[in-house]
């Protein structure tokens, strides 16, 4: 949830718009199931990049509006909006990792709001945090760094070694990236979709 700049995996797009250039949504809201239209805070805080509504609500048609039993991770969590949003929809358990420490509280009061007894939040290195979940644990994790971050590619070995069978991921980055660049790491794109300066991929590994 974070600023366009660049990912380490496809080239950098000349022109992106950097975080001041837009200004940012003081409030997003929840898009569907039990909390459909609770409102989340977006404070002014360096990186902070919402996912847009219209990605959020693309990327839970993709993946079925029920989550029942699914298990989630977001391990840049920012807002929430991508893990509160999966629990919203019925997920088993959301694992939600921040390292700022105000927006560590913001989770903290909304999950606290909410009473999402199934989300529990941690503070710490995303890929860090990731890669130390048990194999298999993980049906669904979201990656959304800030565009400038060198972590895409760790969070992508991370994830590769916590998701079960048939597990997913959803990555947000500032440009598309090829499937030869995804093979290359074990990855193929089922989904893609751009919203601005947002391109969203919905991964599968390559069996």
């Amino acid at each position: 949830m974070k600023t366009a700049a660049k990912t380490p995996g496809p080239a950098r797009t000349p022109g992106k718009p950097t975080r001041r250039a837009a200004k940012l949504p003081g409030e997003i809201r929840l898009i569907g199931g039990q909390w459909k239209r609770t409102r989340l805070p977006v404070p002014d805080r360096p990186g902070l990049r919402p996912t847009p509504d219209r990605v959020r609500e693309t990327l839970f048609n993709w993946l079925g509006q029920d989550l029942s039993g699914w298990r989630c991770a977001d391990v840049f969590a920012g807002t929430g909006a991508l893990g509160f949003e999966a629990a919203s929809r019925g997920a088993a358990s959301v694992l939600m990792v921040e390292q700022d420490a105000a927006l560590l509280a913001q989770l903290e009061a909304t999950r606290t709001r909410l009473k999402a007894s199934t989300v529990r939040i941690e503070r710490g290195d995303g890929v860090g945090v990731l890669r130390r979940q048990p194999a298999g644990s993980l049906d669904l994790v979201f990656l959304d760094p800030p565009f400038d971050s060198p972590a895409y590619d760790g969070a992508l070995q991370g994830a590769a070694g916590v998701l079960s069978e048939h597990g997913l991921v959803y990555l947000e980055a500032a440009a598309q990236w090829s499937e030869e660049v995804l093979a290359a790491r074990g990855w193929t794109c089922r989904r893609h979709l751009k919203a601005g300066a947002v391109h969203a991929h919905l991964l599968a590994r390559i069996a």
